[in-house]
């Protein structure tokens, strides 16, 4: 399997419109940075994870042309907004698009796009079948068995997933010791750390730092990353040899 980062950054993206910091102003690639999602590739089949206000720039620039599923952490915007760029999938596919979230975002999605779920849609609106998480512990899509990890952004409970020995947690903040247990054995892990300040719902670097050296992944990638947490270049020199910062269109082979 292969995991293509299409944006690790915040709600604001790298850089910040009108902001003279050295990372917004950094000439360094990896310091630009798109609003939070990764594909999973496995074979001829893709799925993503979020569909920000990027997924059509992400799309384009990762050339993916067809997609299986979408995988909803929650239904903040930087997470979900894009949804409407799935049109071109659905047009070329013939079948509405499948979409896993728990019940609180579904009826989220049902209100922000309510055309969606028109009885009698509009020519060329998009089609969303909506599959429930809310009392699974693991879902099947095509050849990837996917595991729930359930945790909180704040106080609002989201959720990750684990494919095999690969874990995806973005907008972390706090998590029970039972959902902790799911996360052992992994080789790789991805989980969000914000800024060097303490946050109310990210984990912040020395949290994240905390909280890895608790999983022990063999490696861990950070994403959801603030232009306050500083350049790639000096944060990475910070970091032990089996953490690295994630970066836009970084891509992971997890049969390395």
């Amino acid at each position: 399997m292969e995991v293509i980062f299409l944006g690790t950054g915040t709600s604001q993206g790298i850089p910040v419109i009108g902001c003279s910091c050295p990372v917004c102003q950094s000439a360094d690639p990896r310091d630009n940075r798109l609003r939070v999602a990764v594909l999973l590739r496995q074979g001829a089949q893709q799925i993503v994870i979020d569909a920000g206000p990027d997924f059509r720039q992400q799309m384009l620039r990762a050339g993916v042309t067809e997609l299986n599923a979408v995988l909803l952490t929650h239904e903040h915007n930087d997470h979900i907004i894009g949804l409407d760029d799935v049109r071109p999938f659905i047009f070329r596919q013939l079948t509405p698009m499948p979409i896993y979230c728990d019940q609180r975002v579904a009826g989220e999605l049902r209100q922000r796009f309510a055309y969606a779920f028109a009885e009698n849609p509009y020519p060329g609106a998009p089609r969303f079948d909506l599959h429930l998480t809310n009392q699974r512990d693991s879902i099947q899509i095509g050849n990837f068995d996917i595991h729930i990890i359930r945790y909180l952004h704040g106080r609002l409970p989201i959720q990750g997933y684990r494919i095999g020995d690969f874990a995806y947690l973005t907008d972390f903040k706090s998590i029970t010791e039972e959902e902790l247990k799911k996360l052992d054995h992994l080789h790789t892990l991805v989980i969000s750390a914000l800024h060097r300040e303490e946050h109310h719902s990210h984990l912040s670097l020395t949290e994240a730092l905390d909280l890895i050296e608790r999983i022990k992944p063999q490696r861990a990638y950070l994403t959801h990353l603030s232009h306050q947490m500083g350049t790639h270049h000096e944060v990475e020199q910070q970091l032990p040899s089996n953490i690295r910062i994630a970066y836009d269109q970084l891509v992971l082979s997890l049969d390395d």
